[in-house]
């Protein structure tokens, strides 16, 4: 039932895309009227149709400069369904890691096999109202951070577009205020997408003052927070968890920090059924600090060897299935695999008992194919760090309670 509606979701974007693609056309078509240069251009020899083949095949941090070809050209770009096709469909696929290097800055590191770079980046509303973000989630480009004292920011870091948050509504019925060095302690956050719904949904898990858990979720296509009546599984405290979720297969997972009393190591919230379940751990998995991770399209977790030299990747090759989870050992301390390269790989930050830091690639029988030593890692070991996919994908348009909104934040703040 999902695939179909999801099926059909995809015939009616290109049906939209194919409308867009005529009106470049009619609008090509007018170029070339007032253009009083008889020599031929590139639409003369392409046929538009192929010229789009071609956009949806290039790798997304040149589209930018593509958008400057022509008028034609940056309205195909442009367009929102070109942005959801490029993302889904595009076989150059940008992988980004995205961390906070400081209280106001962050570095992007892009990582490829023959390739790898760095760049610093501001998140938004620094300039205007400087404060401390903690990354807590990501989802198709889109990267969510918690700001102090009570805030959620979602930032696209390619288009720049963004959007403010406030849940003070949750801050003033919970447990214990919240202290700015201690926010990500008192809650579970989550960032997701509904398919079916085309909708980003914010999630934040937390708990009354008669010790009673909820879930609150946000919508951006309402622009309106809801409080879930469903039963949010009892948990250690939120202060033995990892704060940000995993959006994976419709789903935000959480991992505690120590499975010695938790051993259904993985909670996760379906955003379609609005309903939690449990993953549990591998049995042979270390009880010390693990953590979630993507790899190749499959749920792991890993954590360091007892012995304090190898870390231990548990990959589940079966959503959901526990005797699917494969071990596979990373001789390196304190490993955080990453994502897969090209040639799947394993790319990870981490130390090795040689004293070698930074980035590396291990394949999967733990061998060392390459170490980044160009690449800045001052990372500390417990910082969030989060893997995203680059899109060009747009914020939901909202409703006129957008603008209420922003004049509440602005009373907030300034109180």
């Amino acid at each position: 039932m999902n695939c179909e509606k999801l099926s059909n979701s995809s015939m009616h974007k290109k049906k939209k895309l194919k409308h867009t693609v005529n009106k470049a056309k009619e609008q090509s078509s007018m170029e070339k009227k007032n253009h009083n240069d008889k020599s031929k251009n590139i639409h003369d020899i392409l046929p538009l149709d192929l010229i789009h083949i071609i956009l949806l095949r290039v790798p997304i941090r040149h589209l930018a400069r593509l958008r400057c070809v022509s008028k034609l050209w940056r309205s195909l770009i442009s367009d929102p369904d070109f942005a959801e096709l490029h993302f889904h469909h595009s076989p150059a696929a940008t992988n980004a890691c995205f961390f906070m290097k400081n209280d106001t800055m962050a570095d992007l590191v892009y990582l490829d096999v023959n390739d790898a770079s760095q760049k610093e980046v501001c998140p938004p509303f620094q300039k205007k109202l400087p404060s401390k973000f903690l990354v807590v989630g990501s989802c198709r480009g889109f990267i969510l951070f918690h700001r102090d004292p009570h805030f959620l920011v979602v930032w696209n870091p390619l288009t720049g577009s963004s959007k403010r948050i406030s849940y003070s509504h949750i801050v003033h019925r919970s447990k214990s205020p919240v202290y700015s060095r201690i926010a990500n302690n008192l809650y579970l956050h989550g960032f997701g997408y509904d398919a079916s719904q085309d909708d980003y949904l914010l999630l934040v898990a937390w708990c009354d003052c008669e010790g009673q858990y909820h879930l609150d979720c946000f919508s951006l296509r309402t622009n309106s927070w809801i409080n879930l009546d469903v039963a949010v599984p009892k948990l250690l405290g939120f202060h033995f968890w990892h704060c940000g979720g995993l959006f994976f297969n419709g789903a935000v997972h959480w991992v505690p920090w120590d499975l010695k009393d938790y051993r259904d190591a993985i909670v996760i919230f379906d955003l379609m059924e609005m309903t939690f379940s449990t993953i549990s751990a591998p049995e042979q998995l270390s009880c010390s600090y693990p953590r979630v991770a993507l790899l190749g399209g499959c749920l792991a977790l890993s954590s360091p060897n007892d012995d304090c030299r190898n870390t231990d990747i548990w990959v589940m090759k079966e959503y959901k299935v526990h005797s699917s989870w494969t071990l596979y050992q990373i001789p390196c301390k304190h490993f955080r695999p990453l994502c897969l390269s090209s040639d799947r790989d394993i790319i990870g930050r981490g130390y090795t008992s040689c004293g070698k830091t930074g980035y590396f690639i291990y394949n999967v029988r733990g061998d060392l194919l390459k170490h980044f030593k160009d690449l800045c890692c001052q990372l500390p070991r417990r910082e969030p760090i989060i893997v995203y996919t680059e899109s060009l994908l747009p914020l939901p348009t909202t409703d006129i309670k957008d603008k209420d909104n922003k004049k509440k934040m602005k009373k907030e703040i300034h109180m």
